[in-house]
């Protein structure tokens, strides 16, 4: 017989042991996300994969906020993030800064997220856009590349907070598999 496990017995990180760990080489930026459970789930999902920051977008809400805070279970006192007014203007420091930032977006000539392969050494942008538009045109426009994230059935998009928990976690296990 299988035992669920006590959070005492996850062996997890405290805030000062997250913000002391090594991180993954990934950034979340949020492009003008309405949802503040979308927000705080996003937030989860950077803690439990290490992420570096995460970039709060244009109308994209910040911490401290009741209804962040209900998703994020805490995870916006361990994760590091950042208000920008502008994505544009961020996507294109970070690019001076040797960044791959990279749409999650249906485009043309997307990656599928099932082929995208990644480099351990070099940190990448995971743009994630607004739950009605997505990631803005010009946004998408200066990206480095576009990842899709193939889906089979009849609906056209997935959830944000589920398409950035899909591709953190593709991007982390093809990084912990070249380890």
């Amino acid at each position: 017989m299988n035992r669920k496990l006590e959070n005492s017995e996850l062996e997890r990180l405290d805030v000062e042991g997250f913000k002391e760990a090594e991180k993954s080489p990934m950034i979340i930026i949020l492009d003008n996300v309405r949802s503040l459970n979308n927000i705080g789930s996003v937030f989860r999902t950077a803690d439990a994969f290490l992420v570096q920051k995460i970039y709060l977008c244009g109308i994209t809400a910040t911490p401290p906020h009741k209804d962040i805070r209900k998703t994020a279970l805490g995870a916006t006192e361990s994760v590091d993030w950042e208000y920008r007014k502008d994505t544009l203007e961020l996507v294109e420091e970070l690019k001076s800064n040797h960044i791959k930032v990279i749409s999650v977006e249906q485009a043309e000539n997307a990656i599928m997220l099932n082929a995208f392969q990644t480099d351990p050494k070099t940190t990448v942008a995971l743009i994630f856009g607004n739950e009605v538009k997505g990631v803005s045109q010009e946004v998408v426009s200066a990206s480095d590349a576009v990842l899709e994230i193939p889906q089979l059935g009849t609906k056209h998009s997935l959830n944000i907070s589920v398409s950035a928990g899909i591709v953190v976690w593709d991007l982390w296990s093809k990084l912990h598999a070249q380890k």
